[in-house]
């Protein structure tokens, strides 16, 4: 206990007084939202009376608009600000998740099941973006935090979730509204207590107001490929990857007689990792990937080894256990460090691609469940780890390209390399 105190200090150690209560109403949300997306699976079959190919085809959906929900939120960031943008997303989402309470019908549940994915997903980018521009000195330490923080309250929050369905599905719609419209009433007046510049001055505006130099068009955005291209690639091949979980690690086990718990036991694993591998990311940073480009690198390449060790060793569970850890490394090297990059190195526009870059990962995540799930099916776990192994090297040449591309002669003026 002393141990885990002594960490969850050195995380929260050193910020803004204001950023504390922002980590925590995070956590928060993310035991809310984590009561739900367990759960769908069950619900459509057991309640729903719908075959498990149906309740992927709710997920499917939920997925497609997710994907646009990115977009919209990098895409809307400096046009509605940050205020009108995440709270009023937020609002509506809790309103939707209840709105499941009384989609009993099969149609009318795909329909509250896709807005859910489309609005709760349009405060991520929106998020991240206002984590990066209200702390810029903060930000890299800021999104690793509430990556950890958010972890945690997806353990709690999928525990809660069992808990809660045991007594009625409708319990764990009611919590999770209440959960994601308190974050957007506490980010509500947090900004009204704490003032709302998130970008210099893009709440004191009214909506339209912004000069055209101020807010470029979505075609000289995707035009400027340098800032986002290699980048976004690397992320589809990274969520790709990590498909081999679900639609390889979990149906090879089974085929091998061993107890569902087992699967669980390495999301466990993938838990504890994060929470007591702080120390060592941390040294990492500190020692060997001082660059976020770098780091970003180097966080796929531990993807690619722990998937090639699976892959060569895969026979026992121990194994698997120890690929766990090694993947998890490069997790906890990536998911705080992209949104990261992206803020420091593309100034104003970084809503709009942290939504695109967040869009392309959804993606990567659409197509890797069936493709994974086939492979499955005809060949086994092993071809599944052989491509989730160079799907992530291939992803740590497009991170490098990234760089490479970033430092070249004539790129974009204003936005720093970090070497």
């Amino acid at each position: 206990m002393n141990a885990l105190t002594q960490t969850a200090h050195k995380w929260v150690s050193g910020y803004p007084r204001e950023a504390y209560a922002f980590v925590a109403a995070s956590l928060m949300n993310a035991v809310g939202n984590a009561l739900l997306w367990p759960l769908t699976t069950i619900y459509v079959h057991n309640v729903l009376h719908r075959s498990y190919g149906e309740a992927g085809f709710v997920l499917l959906f939920q997925s497609l608009a997710g994907i646009v929900g990115q977009l919209l939120g990098g895409g809307l960031y400096h046009r509605l600000g940050a205020k009108r943008l995440i709270v009023g997303s937020l609002l509506l989402t809790g309103c939707a998740q209840w709105g499941l309470i009384f989609a009993k019908a099969w149609s009318l549940y795909i329909l509250v099941m896709a807005v859910n994915g489309l609005l709760n997903s349009i405060t991520m980018p929106a998020v991240n973006a206002f984590i990066g521009f209200r702390w810029p000195t903060q930000r890299e330490r800021l999104y690793n935090a509430v990556y950890v923080f958010n972890n945690i309250g997806v353990a709690v929050g999928t525990t809660l979730a069992g808990l809660l369905a045991a007594v009625s599905f409708n319990l764990t719609f009611l919590f999770d509204g209440f959960s994601t419209i308190g974050f957007g009433v506490f980010f509500w007046v947090f900004l009204r207590r704490t003032g709302h510049s998130e970008d210099g001055a893009a709440d004191a505006l009214p909506l339209g107001a912004r000069p055209q130099a101020e807010l470029p068009g979505i075609g000289w955005l995707l035009r400027d490929y340098r800032l986002y291209l290699f980048l976004a690639v690397g992320a589809v091949l990274a969520t790709v990857s990590t498909s081999a979980w679900n639609s390889g690690v979990a149906p090879y086990l089974n085929q091998q007689g061993l107890s569902p718990a087992t699967y669980s036991f390495l999301w466990t694993v993938n838990g504890l990792t994060i929470l007591f591998g702080q120390p060592l990311t941390t040294f990492l940073n500190r020692r060997v990937t001082q660059s976020l480009y770098h780091r970003l690198t180097v966080s796929a390449l531990l993807y690619a080894v722990g998937f090639g060790f699976m892959l060569a060793l895969h026979r026992a569970y121990g194994e698997l256990v120890v690929g766990m850890v090694i993947c998890t490394f490069g997790e906890m090297l990536m998911n705080p460090t992209q949104p990261a990059l992206i803020a420091q190195t593309t100034g104003k526009s970084a809503p709009f691609y942290l939504g695109l870059v967040g869009g392309c990962s959804s993606i990567g995540r659409l197509i890797g469940p069936p493709v994974f799930g086939n492979l499955f099916d005809t060949a086994g776990v092993t071809p599944i780890l052989a491509t989730s192994a160079a799907a992530t090297a291939a992803a740590a040449v497009m991170f490098a390209a990234h760089y490479s591309v970033r430092k070249r002669p004539g790129a974009p003026p204003g936005r720093a390399l970090p070497m």
